[in-house]
């Protein structure tokens, strides 16, 4: 859904990214910005800068920036459009209908009627809880320890015993057979007709982020099968792309997630304060799911079952975690089965001790493969050794350097160093001559879901891109010194392309630059997807002056204005955005008809401007 021009710059205009910024984060005036501890990442020492000229934020610490469309996005887990939503809704602006095409329109009514007819079915399981014929499900919740406020926080209910209760209903408030089917409410049969997809069970709402009703899970009180029965997949829930209580985590900021098994372990651990807490829903952990926590956390514990079961499913999951960059942690619950088990037993804080003991990824996984074996037993734990070589080995697709872990490995079960490092090369060598080595890779790595878009690499060549329009934006004047070296197709496709197009545009006019409105504009072109929309929320927001900051040797404060260092490198910087423009130009515009002219200019450009750089070095 995407708004006009017009309206986007109003809400813009009516939201003043001060006012919007201090409702959420403490912030004070220190000079001409406004400085505070960060929303996005823990930290002692304020390093988040606002500034009312720009209508600009930006985090010296952790890098996030933009403007107020980015800081709510960021925030609230937004997209764009939703952002525009919740500013138009605090100015107090009443948005028009989204121009869509007449397809788009279609699948928007359907989308909207399937989210309602659950919200629908919802607010029935919620109260049928409630009624007489709801007891045994009010009974089995509140001996499961469960408060009224918990009851309610979630939205849980009861699925009657009657095989079309919900459908008699859902008919009556105007909803067709066939809505019901495809909402996956209500099931079709040949000798009984309609009927209700759940009943006889309690009933567990599946909401997304932003709090809908997409599914429901359903559970047994007593010991029939399946245990758990849930809504298929339909247009709005895809359980492979949506993760139990994300809805509610994702605003806990700590930074952390804590990913279970089941429904009510997630309940129960926000009950006791681990609002963090997510689970899987009914199926094996995913990539899409670990694409999505990724979101919000690089961190994730997991809090998966004791049993044995419960281990190799949080094996598998350790596995996902690691190829989508996410960090995994392992929870000890024993003696205890699983989080709603321990709770009651320990309480809540002698899990946050479990919790904050977590054992790394890597020594969850060597403590689950020593079980196999009897170290005491030379044979055995030699056969050992050679077992944890096949399992590091994947890990040189994921880190440069993999001597850490075979050093971690030395130190826990003694093995000599350099037996484990000739072990390593002669593994690596047979896996490579028999061809096997690709079949790991492709396992480890590439076996990706082609739906789920990776993130892009922040490379140096992005980041000096973003400098330069950062500096261009703070420093204006220096524009005519750079005209001449600097075009906008000396930056990669996409939104630094077109960001630089529309910044020098404002340049060359004279205008005073507008980063927050270039910003607005690429914000609000649908064809960016949602990495692109994270990029263009940095855009103007990265400086030289930054490494000063993380590297401890100024505060946020000390380079809220560009430094001299700044201009003495900035020269180094243009010169490495033209060298890098150049060698995409050279591999990838080969069939342009004025390839060698261009190649040729761009050769002299560079030739010219290192000359340039070399005889002063604080000429920009």
């Amino acid at each position: 859904m995407y708004y006009s021009d017009e309206i986007i710059e109003e809400v813009r205009r009516r939201n003043d990214i001060v006012d919007v910024i201090s409702s959420h984060v403490l912030i004070k005036q220190r000079g001409s910005n406004y400085v505070g501890l960060c929303p996005f990442h823990s930290e002692k020492t304020p390093s988040f800068s606002v500034s009312r000229s720009k209508q600009m934020f930006k985090c010296f610490g952790c890098g996030v920036g933009g403007n107020v469309f980015s800081f709510v996005m960021e925030y609230e887990n937004a997209s764009f459009p939703e952002a525009v939503q919740i500013l138009a809704n605090r100015a107090g602006i009443e948005l028009p209908e989204a121009d869509r095409s007449d397809a788009a329109k279609k699948e928007q009514s359907r989308r909207k009627r399937m989210l309602d007819i659950n919200k629908e079915a919802a607010t029935y399981y919620y109260y049928q809880l409630r009624k007489p014929n709801g007891k045994a499900g009010l009974t089995y919740f509140k001996e499961r320890g469960l408060t009224d406020e918990t009851l309610q926080h979630f939205g849980l209910g009861y699925a009657n015993v009657n095989r079309d209760d919900l459908v008699v209903y859902l008919r009556m408030k105007g909803y067709k057979d066939e809505e019901i089917v495809e909402s996956g409410l209500g099931v079709f049969d040949e000798k009984y007709g309609m009927g209700d997809k759940f009943w006889n069970r309690v009933m567990f709402p599946i909401q997304d982020v932003n709090h809908r009703v997409i599914g429901f899970g359903g559970r047994v009180m007593g010991d029939a099968l399946p245990k758990y029965l849930n809504s298929p997949d339909t247009p709005i829930f895809d359980k492979s792309r949506n993760l139990y209580g994300l809805g509610f985590a994702r605003s806990s900021r700590k930074n952390r997630m804590i990913l279970c098994e089941g429904y009510m372990d997630v309940i129960s651990m926000h009950q006791a304060g681990f609002t963090e807490a997510v689970a899987s829903l009914g199926t094996a952990f995913t990539e899409g799911q670990a694409y999505l926590l990724k979101r919000y956390a690089e961190n994730v514990y997991l809090a998966y079952d004791s049993d044995t079961a419960g281990v190799k499913a949080a094996m598998r999951a350790i596995g996902i975690l690691r190829k989508n960059g996410l960090i995994g942690r392992g929870i000890h619950l024993t003696p205890y089965k699983d989080p709603d088990e321990f709770i009651k037993n320990l309480g809540a804080e002698e899990l946050e001790k479990r919790i904050e003991k977590a054992e790394s990824a890597f020594d969850f996984e060597l403590r689950f493969l020593e079980k196999d074996y009897n170290l005491s037993n030379p044979d055995e734990k030699e056969r050992f050794r050679k077992k944890v070589i096949e399992y590091i080995y994947p890990l040189k697709y994921f880190y440069d350097d993999i001597n850490p872990y075979i050093e971690a490995v030395h130190q826990k079960y003694l093995f000599d160093l350099e037996v484990l490092h000739r072990s390593m090369d002669k593994y690596s060598y047979e896996m490579q001559q028999s061809g096997q080595d690709v079949r790991v890779m492709e396992q480890t790595v590439m076996n990706r879901d082609e739906n789920i878009k990776p993130k892009r690499p922040d490379s140096p060549q992005m980041r000096n891109e973003r400098v330069m329009l950062t500096w261009l934006c703070d420093k204006p004047e220096t524009y005519p010194k750079l005209k001449d070296f600097l075009q906008p197709e000396d930056f990669t496709a996409g939104v630094h392309r077109a960001a630089a197009s529309l910044l020098f545009e404002q340049l060359k006019a004279g205008r005073e630059p507008d980063p927050s409105g270039i910003m607005l504009a690429l914000q609000a072109d649908e064809h960016y997807d949602e990495q692109e929309q994270k990029e263009i929320a940095v855009l103007f927001s990265t400086r030289i002056a930054d490494s000063y900051y993380q590297s401890g040797l100024r505060s946020a404060e000390e380079i809220t204005e560009p430094y001299k260092d700044d201009a003495e490198e900035i020269g180094d910087v243009l010169l490495a955005v033209k060298e890098a423009g150049m060698k995409r130009f050279s591999e990838e515009e080969q069939s342009n008809p004025d390839y060698f002219g261009q190649l040729k200019r761009r050769r002299e450009e560079i030739d010219g401007l290192r000359k340039r750089i070399r005889q002063d070095k604080n000429k920009f």
